[in-house]
């Protein structure tokens, strides 16, 4: 294989609102940080272990605009992009690197109205019910021969 592959796919939440930035020639670019996390049990110790992983993710124009109307902080969303690194110089006279997630497509995984529905304070039965098919549903009779 001769080419080669910058492909970034991370669902995760966000941790801030977009910050956007406009320029003159009414281009913009939108900028918000989104958590990954990865959990695990020590064997040693039993417990549970989480480690929260940042990204800087940067979107565009009118995708940038989209974000901002309709994400907000802790809000999932489902990124697709590559990595690209910036450098400059600080106030300092230092070089400086970010690395970010240059945003291509995104899918919102937050339903805003379940979202904003209040949810009760206290629950009147707390225990789960299996899920029940509904009467139009089909549903197998008895054991088939099926290899699954």
């Amino acid at each position: 294989m001769s080419g080669t592959l910058n492909k970034v796919m991370l669902i995760g939440n966000l941790g801030d609102e977009v910050k956007m930035h406009y320029f003159d020639d009414k281009n913009c670019v939108g900028r918000f940080p989104l958590a990954t996390s990865e959990s695990y049990t020590n064997k040693q110790t039993n417990e549970r272990i989480t480690n929260t992983e940042w990204h800087n993710i940067v979107v565009r124009n009118k995708a940038a605009e989209i974000c901002e109307k309709y994400l907000s902080k802790g809000d999932k969303v489902y990124i697709e992009g590559r990595i690209k690194t910036r450098k400059w110089t600080d106030d300092k006279g230092m070089d400086r690197y970010s690395t970010e997630i240059q945003c291509d497509e995104f899918t919102f995984l937050t339903n805003k109205n379940e979202q904003k529905q209040p949810q009760p304070s206290q629950a009147p039965n707390t225990t789960s019910q299996p899920h029940q098919p509904e009467q139009n549903s089909v549903v197998p009779d008895g054991d088939d021969d099926l290899p699954f």
